[in-house]
């Protein structure tokens, strides 16, 4: 500071005014955008308000309870005040310890909301996507400054729950944009002309020439990787998508075919299948496939997957007969907590079946769901 500060200082602590020293230094520091002393400022003077020592020497935790909560909110308040000036300064990464320690993300989202892909910074797409503050916009921005790749690499390595639908929505888009256009102009320089791009299907079936050994339009693992989060999705545009990769995906040669994860094993058609029956097209079809797979699978050497998979299916679908009948055969010996679909009992309550949980809970001595089956 400037020594005529220190004069000005000066002149309030002679005259016994330390709280006009304090706002003194807070506008000063306010005005010179020096936002970390404006904050210390901010909470000396309400340190000084509350009686207590203006060099913090304690935790807050110590104040005794009526100080302590009045103290909490001049702090709460100080560092709303010094997130909002550096927001509007533009700072978003600057004004993001105020706001996280406060727990209020909101300003900080509705800024990275407005915030452009070219103006996006390491700092900011950590702040958006890894804690959590606006995942969909922080995945925007890595689709955008450094690719697929990066894009699911990152949405993968992040337990991301909020926006999480419309991140998966996201990819899938991209990725289906991706193998439009790459599509569209290998057929341009072939046909002379740039068809109209609508579909991966229609620009396909009269094109057998675009799926030779080695043709391919987007990197194979990344449509694999992508297609692992068909269940989460319910949108049926979303799923439109997905069906039209899956028949990109059937187009390509034995040599970009890999074999999937049970249930999945057949990996573009499976999906597709899945998919096809969150549609309700032709479901008894769709669910003929997955019960198959149930039937044909030995759960010793190949696990439970399938049966869960149709459990899930099945009860998306209403079905919960159906899901019950296949619980009932191959997943009653399975613990509960392990499975990653309803338990035998649960799909008893979904299908308000009373009678049967009444006389499953009482097979597994189970007397708190014997309880529950009573109406």
């Amino acid at each position: 500071m400037p020594d005529e500060s220190f004069q000005v200082v000066d002149q309030y602590l002679e005259s016994g005014d330390r709280a006009g020293s304090l706002d003194y230094l807070i506008g000063e520091f306010r005005a010179a955008k020096k936002l970390g002393l404006f904050f210390e400022a901010k909470l000396m003077k309400k340190r000084l308000e509350l009686g207590l020592p203006l060099i913090q020497s304690q935790s807050p935790a110590g104040f005794p309870p009526e100080v302590r909560a009045s103290y909490d909110s001049g702090m709460a308040e100080a560092a709303r005040e010094t997130g909002l000036l550096a927001l509007d300064a533009g700072d978003i990464v600057g004004a993001w310890p105020y706001f996280r320690a406060i727990g209020e993300p909101g300003p900080i989202a509705e800024a990275i909301e407005h915030t452009q892909p070219g103006e996006s910074s390491d700092h900011l797409i950590e702040i958006a996507l890894r804690e959590g503050v606006h995942p969909l916009k922080g995945l925007e921005f890595i689709l955008n400054r450094n690719g697929m790749c990066q894009a699911i690499t990152a949405f993968g390595m992040y337990p991301i729950e909020k926006d999480r639908v419309g991140c998966i929505g996201l990819l899938i888009s991209r990725l289906h944009a991706e193998v439009l256009e790459r599509m569209a102009r290998v057929i341009e320089s072939q046909e002379g002309i740039a068809p109209p791009i609508d579909t991966i299907r229609a620009l396909a079936e009269p094109r057998d020439w675009l799926f030779g050994e080695y043709d391919y339009y987007v990197d194979t693992s990344h449509l694999m990787s992508i297609l692992q989060y068909t269940t989460e999705v319910s949108d049926p545009r979303t799923l439109r998508l997905l069906i039209d990769l899956c028949d990109y995906g059937k187009r390509l040669s034995p040599t970009f075919q890999s074999r999937g994860q049970a249930p999945f094993e057949d990996t573009y058609v499976d999906y597709q299948e899945y998919i096809l029956a969150i549609l309700g097209d032709d479901v008894e079809k769709r669910l003929g496939h997955f019960r198959q797979k149930v039937e044909d699978c030995n759960p010793e050497e190949q696990g439970t997957a399938a049966a869960q998979l149709f459990v899930n299916l099945a009860v998306r679908l209403n079905r919960f007969d159906e899901a019950l009948s296949v619980s009932t055969e191959y997943l009653a010996n399975e613990n509960s907590f392990e499975l990653a679909c309803p338990s035998t009992l649960q799909l008893c309550n979904l299908a308000k079946d009373y009678t049967r949980l009444k006389k499953l809970a009482r097979e597994r001595g189970d007397l708190l769901s014997y309880v529950a089956a009573t109406p």
